[in-house]
Protein backbone atom coordinates (compact mmCIF):
# COMPACT_ATOMS: atom_id res chain seq x y z
CA UNK A 1 0.00 0.00 0.00
CA UNK A 2 2.63 2.25 0.45
CA UNK A 3 4.57 1.62 -2.29
CA UNK A 4 1.40 2.43 -4.57
CA UNK A 5 0.88 5.38 -2.97
CA UNK A 6 4.71 6.78 -3.12
CA UNK A 7 4.33 5.49 -6.87
CA UNK A 8 1.31 7.72 -7.49
CA UNK A 9 3.23 10.54 -5.60
CA UNK A 10 6.33 10.17 -7.70
CA UNK A 11 4.06 10.21 -11.04
CA UNK A 12 2.40 12.94 -9.89
CA UNK A 13 5.41 15.13 -9.07
CA UNK A 14 6.68 14.00 -12.05
CA UNK A 15 4.05 15.40 -14.02
CA UNK A 16 4.06 18.59 -12.40
CA UNK A 17 7.73 19.45 -13.16
CA UNK A 18 7.40 18.33 -17.06
CA UNK A 19 4.37 21.41 -17.13
CA UNK A 20 6.70 23.85 -15.29
CA UNK A 21 9.29 22.81 -17.52
CA UNK A 22 7.78 23.56 -20.38
CA UNK A 23 8.04 26.97 -22.00
CA UNK A 24 4.53 27.27 -24.13
CA UNK A 25 5.03 31.59 -24.59
CA UNK A 26 8.49 32.16 -26.28
CA UNK A 27 9.73 34.96 -28.93
CA UNK A 28 7.08 37.04 -30.23
CA UNK A 29 4.18 35.45 -28.49
CA UNK A 30 4.84 36.19 -25.19
CA UNK A 31 6.61 39.61 -25.67
CA UNK A 32 3.42 40.87 -28.11
CA UNK A 33 0.94 41.58 -25.08
CA UNK A 34 3.72 44.19 -23.15
CA UNK A 35 4.81 45.67 -26.74
CA UNK A 36 0.87 46.59 -26.97
CA UNK A 37 0.85 48.68 -23.43
CA UNK A 38 4.31 49.61 -24.21
CA UNK A 39 2.87 51.06 -27.59
CA UNK A 40 -0.18 52.73 -25.35
CA UNK A 41 2.25 54.09 -22.80
CA UNK A 42 3.81 56.04 -25.21
CA UNK A 43 1.11 56.97 -27.26
CA UNK A 44 -0.19 58.53 -24.06
CA UNK A 45 2.68 60.95 -24.37
CA UNK A 46 1.85 62.78 -27.00
CA UNK A 47 -1.89 63.25 -26.18
CA UNK A 48 -2.30 67.22 -25.30
CA UNK A 49 -3.52 68.18 -22.15
CA UNK A 50 -7.53 69.71 -22.38
CA UNK A 51 -8.24 72.26 -19.43
CA UNK A 52 -11.44 71.50 -17.09
CA UNK A 53 -15.10 71.76 -18.51
CA UNK A 54 -15.14 75.23 -17.18
CA UNK A 55 -18.73 75.75 -16.54
CA UNK A 56 -19.39 74.04 -13.06
CA UNK A 57 -22.72 75.43 -12.16
CA UNK A 58 -24.23 72.03 -14.20
CA UNK A 59 -22.51 70.49 -11.75
CA UNK A 60 -23.92 69.44 -8.27
CA UNK A 61 -21.26 68.20 -5.43
CA UNK A 62 -23.35 66.04 -3.74
CA UNK A 63 -24.05 63.81 -6.72
CA UNK A 64 -20.65 64.08 -7.69
CA UNK A 65 -19.79 62.57 -4.28
CA UNK A 66 -22.54 60.13 -4.32
CA UNK A 67 -20.86 59.01 -7.98
CA UNK A 68 -17.58 58.61 -6.43
CA UNK A 69 -18.47 56.36 -3.96
CA UNK A 70 -20.60 53.94 -5.76
CA UNK A 71 -18.16 53.69 -8.73
CA UNK A 72 -15.86 52.28 -6.22
CA UNK A 73 -18.78 49.80 -4.70
CA UNK A 74 -18.69 48.47 -8.50
CA UNK A 75 -14.94 48.21 -7.91
CA UNK A 76 -15.04 46.02 -5.16
CA UNK A 77 -17.46 43.75 -6.71
CA UNK A 78 -14.65 42.32 -9.02
CA UNK A 79 -12.22 41.33 -6.22
CA UNK A 80 -15.75 40.00 -4.41
CA UNK A 81 -16.64 38.05 -7.84
CA UNK A 82 -13.36 36.13 -7.53
CA UNK A 83 -13.56 34.98 -4.30
CA UNK A 84 -17.29 34.10 -5.17
CA UNK A 85 -15.74 31.54 -7.78
CA UNK A 86 -12.63 30.85 -6.45
CA UNK A 87 -14.28 29.00 -3.12
CA UNK A 88 -16.66 26.91 -5.83
CA UNK A 89 -13.82 25.46 -8.13
CA UNK A 90 -11.28 22.64 -6.95
CA UNK A 91 -8.67 23.64 -4.72
CA UNK A 92 -6.49 23.08 -7.33
CA UNK A 93 -7.73 25.83 -9.58
CA UNK A 94 -8.61 28.43 -6.99
CA UNK A 95 -5.98 30.50 -7.64
CA UNK A 96 -6.21 30.34 -11.80
CA UNK A 97 -9.98 31.06 -11.33
CA UNK A 98 -9.56 34.50 -9.15
CA UNK A 99 -6.73 35.74 -11.04
CA UNK A 100 -8.80 35.48 -14.60
CA UNK A 101 -11.51 37.18 -12.50
CA UNK A 102 -9.63 39.94 -11.10
CA UNK A 103 -7.46 40.55 -13.92
CA UNK A 104 -10.23 42.23 -15.31
CA UNK A 105 -9.29 45.09 -13.34
CA UNK A 106 -6.23 46.28 -15.30
CA UNK A 107 -7.01 45.14 -18.58
CA UNK A 108 -10.48 46.29 -18.65
CA UNK A 109 -9.63 49.88 -17.29
CA UNK A 110 -6.79 50.33 -19.96
CA UNK A 111 -9.04 49.19 -22.78
CA UNK A 112 -12.17 51.79 -21.64
CA UNK A 113 -9.57 54.45 -21.55
CA UNK A 114 -8.20 54.17 -24.68
CA UNK A 115 -11.09 53.48 -26.78
CA UNK A 116 -13.98 51.11 -24.97
CA UNK A 117 -15.66 54.50 -23.70
CA UNK A 118 -15.92 55.95 -27.27
CA UNK A 119 -17.13 52.72 -28.68
CA UNK A 120 -20.19 52.72 -26.09
CA UNK A 121 -20.99 56.22 -25.75
CA UNK A 122 -19.19 58.54 -28.55
CA UNK A 123 -20.77 59.98 -31.69
CA UNK A 124 -22.86 57.16 -33.27
CA UNK A 125 -22.79 55.01 -36.34
CA UNK A 126 -26.64 54.55 -37.33
CA UNK A 127 -27.40 53.77 -33.31
CA UNK A 128 -25.22 50.77 -33.79
CA UNK A 129 -21.87 51.55 -32.33
CA UNK A 130 -19.59 54.88 -31.39
CA UNK A 131 -16.82 56.60 -32.74
CA UNK A 132 -13.83 55.09 -31.48
CA UNK A 133 -11.76 58.35 -32.00
CA UNK A 134 -14.01 60.71 -29.88
CA UNK A 135 -12.92 59.82 -26.35
CA UNK A 136 -10.05 58.32 -27.55
CA UNK A 137 -7.12 57.60 -24.37
CA UNK A 138 -10.11 60.12 -22.54
CA UNK A 139 -8.98 63.27 -24.38
CA UNK A 140 -10.98 65.87 -24.10
CA UNK A 141 -13.59 64.47 -21.72
CA UNK A 142 -12.68 66.50 -18.74
CA UNK A 143 -13.81 69.44 -21.47
CA UNK A 144 -16.64 68.36 -22.58
CA UNK A 145 -20.60 69.72 -20.92
CA UNK A 146 -21.57 66.50 -18.83
CA UNK A 147 -24.06 65.55 -21.36
CA UNK A 148 -24.50 61.82 -21.80
CA UNK A 149 -24.52 61.45 -25.57
CA UNK A 150 -22.47 63.61 -27.45
CA UNK A 151 -25.53 65.33 -29.29
CA UNK A 152 -26.13 66.98 -25.42
CA UNK A 153 -29.49 64.55 -24.83
CA UNK A 154 -29.36 64.01 -21.79
CA UNK A 155 -27.58 66.35 -18.69
CA UNK A 156 -25.59 65.14 -16.29
CA UNK A 157 -25.43 66.84 -12.98
CA UNK A 158 -21.43 65.14 -12.58
CA UNK A 159 -18.43 65.59 -14.92
CA UNK A 160 -18.86 63.45 -17.99
CA UNK A 161 -15.35 61.84 -17.15
CA UNK A 162 -16.86 60.69 -13.50
CA UNK A 163 -19.72 59.09 -15.68
CA UNK A 164 -17.13 57.24 -17.79
CA UNK A 165 -15.39 56.16 -14.96
CA UNK A 166 -18.75 54.65 -13.01
CA UNK A 167 -19.26 53.32 -16.23
CA UNK A 168 -15.94 51.31 -16.97
CA UNK A 169 -16.51 49.52 -13.54
CA UNK A 170 -19.64 47.77 -15.43
CA UNK A 171 -16.86 47.11 -18.43
CA UNK A 172 -14.87 45.82 -15.75
CA UNK A 173 -17.27 43.14 -14.46
CA UNK A 174 -18.97 41.80 -17.10
CA UNK A 175 -15.81 39.73 -18.98
CA UNK A 176 -14.75 38.75 -15.83
CA UNK A 177 -18.70 37.25 -14.99
CA UNK A 178 -17.91 34.55 -17.92
CA UNK A 179 -15.16 33.03 -16.29
CA UNK A 180 -17.19 30.84 -14.21
CA UNK A 181 -18.34 28.91 -17.29
CA UNK A 182 -14.86 28.22 -18.51
CA UNK A 183 -12.87 27.85 -15.37
CA UNK A 184 -10.68 24.65 -14.77
CA UNK A 185 -9.76 24.71 -18.39
CA UNK A 186 -9.32 27.53 -20.52
CA UNK A 187 -5.44 28.91 -21.11
CA UNK A 188 -4.88 32.04 -19.04
CA UNK A 189 -3.47 33.82 -22.31
CA UNK A 190 -6.22 32.38 -24.53
CA UNK A 191 -8.61 33.88 -21.83
CA UNK A 192 -7.36 37.60 -21.68
CA UNK A 193 -7.67 37.48 -25.62
CA UNK A 194 -11.12 36.58 -25.36
CA UNK A 195 -11.85 39.57 -22.57
CA UNK A 196 -10.20 42.36 -25.03
CA UNK A 197 -12.34 41.03 -28.15
CA UNK A 198 -15.52 40.55 -25.93
CA UNK A 199 -15.05 43.88 -24.47
CA UNK A 200 -15.24 45.39 -28.57
CA UNK A 201 -17.47 43.52 -30.15
CA UNK A 202 -19.91 42.54 -27.65
CA UNK A 203 -19.99 44.67 -24.71
CA UNK A 204 -19.63 48.06 -26.06
CA UNK A 205 -21.96 47.78 -28.79
CA UNK A 206 -24.65 46.70 -26.45
CA UNK A 207 -24.08 49.15 -23.94
CA UNK A 208 -24.42 51.88 -26.82
CA UNK A 209 -27.99 50.22 -27.79
CA UNK A 210 -29.10 50.37 -24.71
CA UNK A 211 -27.31 53.19 -22.77
CA UNK A 212 -26.48 55.66 -25.19
CA UNK A 213 -29.45 57.96 -26.15
CA UNK A 214 -28.40 57.47 -30.12
CA UNK A 215 -29.03 53.57 -29.45
CA UNK A 216 -31.28 51.68 -31.52
CA UNK A 217 -32.38 50.38 -28.36
CA UNK A 218 -32.53 53.11 -26.59
CA UNK A 219 -34.70 54.86 -28.93
CA UNK A 220 -37.22 51.78 -28.87
CA UNK A 221 -37.80 52.50 -25.19
CA UNK A 222 -36.18 49.29 -23.84
CA UNK A 223 -35.38 49.74 -20.03
CA UNK A 224 -32.27 48.24 -18.70
CA UNK A 225 -31.74 50.52 -15.36
CA UNK A 226 -28.13 49.04 -14.58
CA UNK A 227 -26.95 45.90 -16.69
CA UNK A 228 -29.36 42.99 -17.22
CA UNK A 229 -29.07 43.10 -20.96
CA UNK A 230 -25.49 44.81 -21.16
CA UNK A 231 -24.03 42.64 -18.33
CA UNK A 232 -25.55 39.52 -17.46
CA UNK A 233 -27.92 38.68 -20.47
CA UNK A 234 -24.26 39.41 -22.29
CA UNK A 235 -22.20 37.44 -19.94
CA UNK A 236 -24.30 34.70 -19.14
CA UNK A 237 -24.73 34.08 -23.40
CA UNK A 238 -20.92 34.20 -23.69
CA UNK A 239 -20.91 31.95 -20.90
CA UNK A 240 -22.68 29.25 -22.81
CA UNK A 241 -21.02 29.85 -26.00
CA UNK A 242 -17.40 29.35 -24.04
CA UNK A 243 -18.46 26.27 -22.39
CA UNK A 244 -20.05 24.62 -25.66
CA UNK A 245 -16.60 25.49 -27.66
CA UNK A 246 -14.41 24.37 -24.80
CA UNK A 247 -16.36 20.65 -24.17
CA UNK A 248 -16.23 19.35 -20.12
CA UNK A 249 -13.74 19.04 -18.17
CA UNK A 250 -12.47 15.61 -17.58
CA UNK A 251 -14.17 15.49 -14.45
CA UNK A 252 -17.27 15.98 -15.93
CA UNK A 253 -17.10 13.60 -18.39
CA UNK A 254 -16.23 10.81 -16.10
CA UNK A 255 -18.46 11.12 -13.77
CA UNK A 256 -15.71 12.54 -10.68
CA UNK A 257 -17.61 14.23 -7.97
CA UNK A 258 -15.79 17.62 -7.10
CA UNK A 259 -16.44 19.80 -3.89
CA UNK A 260 -16.12 23.55 -3.43
CA UNK A 261 -12.40 24.57 -2.46
CA UNK A 262 -13.84 27.42 0.19
CA UNK A 263 -17.59 27.26 1.20
CA UNK A 264 -16.31 30.34 3.45
CA UNK A 265 -14.25 32.33 0.41
CA UNK A 266 -17.93 31.72 -1.50
CA UNK A 267 -19.76 33.56 1.23
CA UNK A 268 -16.83 36.11 1.44
CA UNK A 269 -17.32 37.06 -2.12
CA UNK A 270 -21.14 37.11 -1.50
CA UNK A 271 -20.92 39.81 1.27
CA UNK A 272 -19.07 41.84 -1.30
CA UNK A 273 -20.99 41.29 -4.08
CA UNK A 274 -24.18 42.04 -2.42
CA UNK A 275 -22.48 45.39 -0.48
CA UNK A 276 -21.03 46.19 -4.10
CA UNK A 277 -24.11 45.76 -5.51
CA UNK A 278 -25.72 48.69 -3.98
CA UNK A 279 -23.15 50.77 -6.05
CA UNK A 280 -24.18 49.01 -9.23
CA UNK A 281 -27.86 49.66 -8.99
CA UNK A 282 -28.40 52.84 -7.26
CA UNK A 283 -25.76 54.28 -8.04
CA UNK A 284 -27.01 53.89 -11.67
CA UNK A 285 -29.39 56.93 -10.79
CA UNK A 286 -26.91 59.07 -11.29
CA UNK A 287 -27.78 61.26 -8.35
CA UNK A 288 -27.94 61.36 -5.18
CA UNK A 289 -31.63 61.96 -5.42
CA UNK A 290 -34.89 59.59 -3.86
CA UNK A 291 -34.38 57.02 -7.25
CA UNK A 292 -30.92 55.95 -5.66
CA UNK A 293 -32.76 55.42 -2.32
CA UNK A 294 -35.63 53.47 -4.28
CA UNK A 295 -33.36 51.29 -6.16
CA UNK A 296 -31.18 50.82 -3.37
CA UNK A 297 -34.23 49.13 -1.70
CA UNK A 298 -35.29 47.32 -4.26
CA UNK A 299 -32.03 45.95 -4.72
CA UNK A 300 -31.90 44.95 -1.28
CA UNK A 301 -35.28 43.51 -1.13
CA UNK A 302 -34.99 41.23 -4.17
CA UNK A 303 -31.48 39.91 -3.38
CA UNK A 304 -33.00 38.68 0.13
CA UNK A 305 -35.70 37.09 -1.27
CA UNK A 306 -33.84 35.20 -3.69
CA UNK A 307 -31.51 33.54 -1.55
CA UNK A 308 -34.80 32.58 1.04
CA UNK A 309 -36.36 31.55 -1.89
CA UNK A 310 -33.30 29.16 -3.71
CA UNK A 311 -32.74 27.84 -0.09
CA UNK A 312 -36.47 26.81 0.72
CA UNK A 313 -37.13 25.37 -2.98
CA UNK A 314 -34.37 23.25 -2.11
CA UNK A 315 -35.99 21.75 1.05
CA UNK A 316 -38.89 21.25 -0.98
CA UNK A 317 -37.14 18.83 -3.04
CA UNK A 318 -35.90 17.14 -0.25
CA UNK A 319 -32.23 19.17 -0.03
CA UNK A 320 -30.51 20.62 3.15
CA UNK A 321 -30.45 24.32 3.38
CA UNK A 322 -26.67 24.92 2.45
CA UNK A 323 -24.64 27.71 2.83
CA UNK A 324 -23.82 27.76 -1.09
CA UNK A 325 -27.34 27.84 -2.22
CA UNK A 326 -28.00 30.83 -0.15
CA UNK A 327 -25.62 32.69 -1.41
CA UNK A 328 -26.14 31.61 -5.40
CA UNK A 329 -30.03 32.31 -4.68
CA UNK A 330 -28.65 36.15 -3.28
CA UNK A 331 -26.28 36.50 -6.40
CA UNK A 332 -29.47 35.70 -8.66
CA UNK A 333 -31.76 38.20 -6.65
CA UNK A 334 -29.07 40.59 -7.53
CA UNK A 335 -28.71 39.73 -11.18
CA UNK A 336 -32.77 40.10 -11.82
CA UNK A 337 -33.44 43.24 -10.24
CA UNK A 338 -30.65 44.86 -12.17
CA UNK A 339 -32.39 45.66 -15.35
CA UNK A 340 -35.78 46.50 -12.77
CA UNK A 341 -34.28 48.31 -9.83
CA UNK A 342 -34.83 51.68 -10.84
CA UNK A 343 -38.18 51.36 -12.22
CA UNK A 344 -40.19 48.71 -9.63
CA UNK A 345 -41.80 49.26 -6.31
CA UNK A 346 -40.39 47.28 -3.42
CA UNK A 347 -43.23 44.79 -3.35
CA UNK A 348 -42.57 43.91 -6.86
CA UNK A 349 -38.95 43.05 -6.09
CA UNK A 350 -39.88 40.93 -3.86
CA UNK A 351 -41.51 38.56 -6.29
CA UNK A 352 -38.95 39.10 -9.11
CA UNK A 353 -36.17 37.95 -6.66
CA UNK A 354 -38.42 34.34 -5.85
CA UNK A 355 -39.35 34.18 -9.12
CA UNK A 356 -35.95 34.35 -10.22
CA UNK A 357 -34.29 32.09 -7.84
CA UNK A 358 -37.04 29.18 -8.70
CA UNK A 359 -36.37 29.25 -12.33
CA UNK A 360 -32.63 29.86 -12.08
CA UNK A 361 -32.72 27.03 -9.64
CA UNK A 362 -34.81 24.17 -11.70
CA UNK A 363 -32.30 25.34 -14.91
CA UNK A 364 -29.35 24.15 -12.95
CA UNK A 365 -31.02 21.03 -12.72
CA UNK A 366 -31.77 21.13 -16.29
CA UNK A 367 -28.61 21.50 -17.35
CA UNK A 368 -27.19 19.03 -14.65
CA UNK A 369 -29.19 16.91 -17.12
CA UNK A 370 -27.38 17.81 -20.09
CA UNK A 371 -23.63 17.23 -21.14
CA UNK A 372 -22.72 20.67 -21.06
CA UNK A 373 -20.29 22.04 -18.66
CA UNK A 374 -21.21 25.49 -17.69
CA UNK A 375 -18.76 24.70 -14.62
CA UNK A 376 -19.90 27.45 -11.70
CA UNK A 377 -23.25 27.60 -14.26
CA UNK A 378 -23.40 31.37 -15.14
CA UNK A 379 -25.71 30.96 -17.88
CA UNK A 380 -28.86 29.45 -15.65
CA UNK A 381 -28.21 32.01 -12.83
CA UNK A 382 -26.45 35.35 -14.79
CA UNK A 383 -28.00 34.61 -18.14
CA UNK A 384 -31.32 32.92 -17.03
CA UNK A 385 -31.65 35.48 -14.17
CA UNK A 386 -30.59 38.95 -16.25
CA UNK A 387 -33.41 37.71 -19.05
CA UNK A 388 -36.16 37.04 -15.92
CA UNK A 389 -34.88 40.32 -14.94
CA UNK A 390 -35.84 42.05 -17.98
CA UNK A 391 -39.49 40.54 -18.76
CA UNK A 392 -40.52 41.40 -15.55
CA UNK A 393 -39.10 45.05 -15.97
CA UNK A 394 -41.78 44.68 -18.71
CA UNK A 395 -43.92 43.58 -16.45
CA UNK A 396 -43.98 46.21 -13.33
CA UNK A 397 -42.34 48.78 -14.88
CA UNK A 398 -44.36 52.44 -13.39
CA UNK A 399 -43.68 55.87 -14.02
CA UNK A 400 -44.90 56.78 -10.55
CA UNK A 401 -41.72 55.11 -9.35
CA UNK A 402 -39.60 56.86 -12.46
CA UNK A 403 -41.37 58.77 -15.02
CA UNK A 404 -38.68 58.69 -17.42
CA UNK A 405 -39.40 55.10 -17.66
CA UNK A 406 -42.51 53.41 -18.68
CA UNK A 407 -45.23 51.28 -17.63
CA UNK A 408 -45.26 47.27 -17.78
CA UNK A 409 -48.18 44.74 -18.54
CA UNK A 410 -49.11 44.80 -15.25
CA UNK A 411 -50.45 48.18 -15.83
CA UNK A 412 -51.29 48.14 -19.25
CA UNK A 413 -48.01 48.98 -21.32
CA UNK A 414 -48.26 46.46 -23.60
CA UNK A 415 -46.46 47.95 -26.26
CA UNK A 416 -43.36 48.39 -23.91
CA UNK A 417 -43.47 44.85 -22.91
CA UNK A 418 -43.18 43.16 -26.28
CA UNK A 419 -40.71 46.16 -27.22
CA UNK A 420 -38.74 44.88 -24.06
CA UNK A 421 -38.89 41.42 -25.29
CA UNK A 422 -37.37 42.27 -28.17
CA UNK A 423 -34.38 44.34 -26.88
CA UNK A 424 -34.06 40.98 -24.61
CA UNK A 425 -34.01 38.67 -27.30
CA UNK A 426 -31.58 40.41 -29.54
CA UNK A 427 -29.42 41.03 -26.71
CA UNK A 428 -29.54 37.03 -26.31
CA UNK A 429 -29.00 36.11 -30.17
CA UNK A 430 -26.10 38.56 -30.46
CA UNK A 431 -24.27 37.84 -27.62
CA UNK A 432 -24.58 34.33 -27.83
CA UNK A 433 -23.41 34.34 -31.79
CA UNK A 434 -20.75 36.89 -31.56
CA UNK A 435 -18.96 35.47 -28.21
CA UNK A 436 -19.39 31.81 -30.32
CA UNK A 437 -17.48 32.97 -32.89
CA UNK A 438 -15.04 35.29 -30.90
CA UNK A 439 -14.23 31.60 -29.20
CA UNK A 440 -13.77 29.38 -32.72
CA UNK A 441 -11.41 32.99 -33.76
CA UNK A 442 -9.09 32.21 -30.42
CA UNK A 443 -9.17 28.97 -30.43
CA UNK A 444 -7.94 28.49 -34.46
CA UNK A 445 -5.52 31.19 -33.72
CA UNK A 446 -3.87 29.66 -30.41
CA UNK A 447 -5.26 26.46 -28.28
CA UNK A 448 -8.12 27.64 -25.57
CA UNK A 449 -7.86 24.67 -23.65
CA UNK A 450 -4.78 23.40 -21.20
CA UNK A 451 -3.33 20.06 -22.36
CA UNK A 452 -4.71 17.17 -20.60
CA UNK A 453 -1.93 16.67 -17.96
CA UNK A 454 -2.36 20.55 -16.79
CA UNK A 455 -5.86 20.30 -16.16
CA UNK A 456 -4.99 17.44 -14.58
CA UNK A 457 -2.50 19.09 -11.80
CA UNK A 458 -4.53 22.33 -11.45
CA UNK A 459 -3.83 25.62 -13.55
CA UNK A 460 -2.64 27.14 -10.40
CA UNK A 461 0.66 25.46 -10.96
CA UNK A 462 -0.03 24.61 -14.75
CA UNK A 463 -0.50 28.14 -15.52
CA UNK A 464 0.81 30.33 -12.95
CA UNK A 465 3.18 28.40 -10.72
CA UNK A 466 1.89 29.26 -7.54
CA UNK A 467 -0.67 27.04 -5.23
CA UNK A 468 -2.40 27.81 -1.89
Amino acid sequence: MLNLMENVSIKTEATIEKALSRHEHTGLMAALPFLVLALIAIAGIFIPVVADFPESKAYQTADIAWMLIASALVLLMTPGLSFFYGGMVSKKNVISTMLQSFIATGLMSVLWVVCGFSLAFGNSWHGLIGNPLTFAFFHGLNAHAPNLGVNGQVVLTIPLLLYALFQMKFAIITPALVVGATAERIRFTAYVLFMILFSLFVYAPLAHWTWSPDGFLYKLGVLDFAGGTVVHISAGCAALAGALVLKPRKVHQYGTPTKPARITYVLLGTGLLWFGWFGFNAGSALTAGPLAVSAFATTNTASAAAGLSWIFFDAIRGRKPSALGFCIGAVVGLVAITPAAGYVGIPQSIFIGFAAAVISNLAVYWKSKTSIDDTLDVFPCHGIGGMVGMILTGVFASTKINPAGNNGLWYGGVSFFWHQLLGMCVAVIYAFCVSWLLFKLINWLYPLRVRDEDEEIGLDISQHDESL
